[in-house]
């Protein structure tokens, strides 16, 4: 196999970090965002710190473990993982997951991981979002490979490569982008690029992948305002597209915005449902099939909130989980509703429309665990 097919893709290697600290270390808008990052602590001992790091793990467990521990500590209220249906730590899986923050879904379970004696992940991720030729360079120093539409074949390979070769787990979100309405679905396009390299039949080459659904639940979406905001936009604003400013501050909110509990969840590989699959179905329905079969398995190991309870009783009118939370979980959640509403600054604000979306967001996920556990 030609490895530099996965040059302009792929994380970079140990031996090539000393040359890339370097150049990090000479931008002066990486060293703007390092010390905003890491505060009282003078950029000479960062870059110090940084040059003594040999190996991308290395560099993760010396900076970014503390800064998203930090990050929990200050902003969350708990954070966990549940890794016991998957016993085998040395194993390397894929672990598809819904999507609700575009830095820590990926950065909190390589944190998770390493507390359970396990190694951090390798985290797919899309070149939109690589908006400054710093942030390129430190992401691929943070274990990341770079999503480009343009090259599906080979990343498909590079992911195979990763698995089987590597022995090293991957991170990748179950659909483009962040689903806005909390109503994960996983999109077929994700496995047909991950069923492209490999060898044998489509169903071989995704039980290569040892894919592991991974259900990642918060108690509070810091950024529930913001996409109900931009639900309203694009009613109302015929080709409404967000900005780079947009991206960058969803990025900010989600960070340091406060997320109540949050729970990561691994359900197990779903190479014995493939193995049960008619391999003889048309393409369509296969992707369709295991893309339930992923579905099923994030919704059965959601973890439910009082606020999603409440959210699914005022959605509907109904008082049917009156018996799961109290009065004060419920005045507490009716509380953060109003007050999210009220950040939203928009021409012609359509409260209930808001609050009807700010709703469905916690709502959908329950709605989809009572289907899935039915």
């Amino acid at each position: 196999m030609d490895l530099t097919e996965f040059n302009e893709i792929r994380p970079y290697n140990d031996e090539e970090l000393p040359q890339i600290f370097e150049e990090l270390i000479a931008d002066p808008a990486f060293q703007k965002a390092a010390t905003g990052a890491i505060p009282n602590v003078p950029f000479e001992l960062l870059a110090q710190k940084m040059r003594t790091c040999k190996t991308k793990l290395d560099f993760q467990k010396a900076f970014c473990y503390g800064i998203l521990w930090k990050i929990a500590e200050e902003h969350t209220n708990g954070l966990t993982l549940d890794h016991n249906a998957l016993p085998n730590k040395k194993k390397a899986y894929t672990y598809i997951s819904n999507h609700r923050d575009i830095i820590l879904d990926s950065g909190f379970l390589s944190i998770l991981l390493v507390d359970q004696g396990m190694d951090t992940v390798e985290i797919a991720i899309g070149d939109n979002l690589l908006i400054y030729p710093w942030i390129k360079k430190l992401v691929r120093v943070n274990k990341s490979f770079i999503v480009q539409r343009a090259l599906t074949m080979r990343m498909s390979r590079y992911m195979h490569y990763t698995i089987a070769e590597k022995n090293q787990s991957i991170w990748i979100a179950q659909r483009e982008g962040r689903a806005k309405d909390s109503n994960d679905r996983t999109q077929d396009s994700v496995l047909k690029m991950l069923a492209m390299g490999g060898e044998g039949d489509l169903i071989d080459r995704l039980k290569e992948m040892n894919i592991a659904p991974l259900a990642i639940s918060y108690e509070y979406d810091p950024c529930d305002f913001l996409k109900a905001r931009e639900f309203q936009l694009k009613r109302d604003i015929e080709g409404y597209k967000k900005t780079t400013q947009d991206d960058l501050i969803n990025m900010q909110t989600g960070l340091f915005g406060y997320k109540g509990k949050v729970h990561f969840q691994v359900a197990s590989c779903i190479n014995d449902e493939l193995e049960q699959i008619d391999r003889s179905l048309p393409k369509p329905e296969l992707f369709a099939a295991i893309s339930a079969c992923i579905d099923q398995r994030i919704y059965r190991n959601y973890r439910m909130y009082p606020g999603n309870y409440v959210a699914y009783d005022w959605l509907n009118g109904t008082t049917e989980f009156t018996g799961i939370y109290s009065q004060e979980e419920k005045q507490q959640f009716v509380g953060y509703i109003e007050q999210q509403l009220g950040k939203i600054e928009i021409p012609n604000k359509d409260e209930a429309f808001l609050r009807e979306k700010l709703l469905l967001m916690y709502a959908n996920p329950l709605i989809n665990h009572l289907a899935a556990c039915r």
